[in-house]
């Protein structure tokens, strides 16, 4: 019997793209065989994650969960929208949601984690769904956001089920106000942030890189318009008011009212709750941004095949 050390359980992860566990069990199995154990693999179904791994996964859940004062965000793909509706998925997005909101969003340390209650880390947990489903599935991001004294609280647009859904997002206040009050408050902007999309929180945080691109724009769109030189810089700064309309989350229109700023709202509650009220942060997850899917051809994909 050869002997089942760490490097040969190396080699047969590396080999199939089975968990840890599982290869480990394998080679237990076949009494330290490789071959064998990738036999076993095989038969178990385990080591067909590996030739998964190639395809898009851009489909899949937005978890979201909070607990008082933090909050997490968390993206899981998969290559078809059916597997969302799988309930060891969306099981597993639930179990790494509460995991980031514990441990925090690095991704690689997250990944390294033991999964609950199962032996493996998330890493080998998810290898194993692949397996079990037949489907690749991609671990892709994660957002934990907390604050001192005050709430983070989550959203989730049209959930699939209570915390997963296609679009997350999560409002961090700071303030010793009643955390009714700034629960009721937090939800409608973490729908508002859901809707809106905005890309920064506030007109500071706005990089120059950034700016100095869209002054340039305005610029030359001025300039195509035959606008004299002498008032083009005049032009530009207020055209840039729009940029900050659509782009911060503090100068947008409230979807609520349709009318108010959203930094308008949240000084209004804070009078109304008699205490300050700082929108401290924010994120929000769409499910599959970002992700080039590609097109399927059928019959090529046939012809591929017919000739390996």
């Amino acid at each position: 019997m050869a002997e089942i050390n760490a490097a040969l359980v190396k080699e047969l992860r590396e080999k199939t793209g089975a968990g840890m566990m599982d290869c480990k069990r394998a080679l237990g199995e076949a009494a330290g065989d490789l071959e064998q154990a990738v036999d076993w693999l095989r038969k178990k179904g385990l080591s067909a994650a590996a030739k998964k791994a190639g395809r898009v996964a851009a489909e899949g859940l937005v978890g979201a969960v909070a607990d008082g004062r933090a909050g997490a965000l968390v993206e899981v793909n998969s290559e078809t929208d059916f597997v969302a509706r799988n309930e060891s998925f969306q099981g597993f997005v639930k179990a790494v949601t509460a995991l980031v909101l514990a441990k925090g969003d690095d991704i690689e340390a997250l990944k390294a984690a033991p999964f609950p209650g199962t032996g493996r880390t998330v890493a080998e947990e998810l290898t194993h769904l692949i397996a079990t489903i037949g489907e690749n599935m991609a671990l892709r991001r994660a957002k934990r956001i907390a604050v001192a004294t005050g709430v983070v609280v989550p959203y989730v647009h049209s959930p699939l089920a209570p915390g997963i859904g296609k679009i997350g997002a999560l409002v961090a206040l700071e303030s010793g106000a009643d955390a009714g009050t700034l629960q009721s408050l937090g939800r409608q902007l973490a729908m508002h942030v859901a809707a809106a999309n905005p890309s920064y929180l506030d007109t500071a945080s706005v990089d120059r890189a950034t700016l100095d691109r869209e002054r340039e724009i305005l610029r030359e769109r001025a300039r195509q318009a035959g606008k004299p030189d002498a008032i083009i810089d005049k032009i530009v700064e207020g055209q840039l008011r729009k940029f900050y309309e659509e782009s911060v989350l503090l100068e947008q229109v409230y979807v609520v009212d349709g009318e108010s700023r959203v930094g308008k709202v949240v000084e209004a509650a804070a009078k109304e709750a008699g205490a300050p009220i700082r929108l401290a942060g924010y994120a929000r997850f769409k499910l599959g941004e970002g992700i080039e899917k590609k097109d399927s051809d059928f019959a090529a994909e046939v012809a591929a095949t017919l000739k390996s």
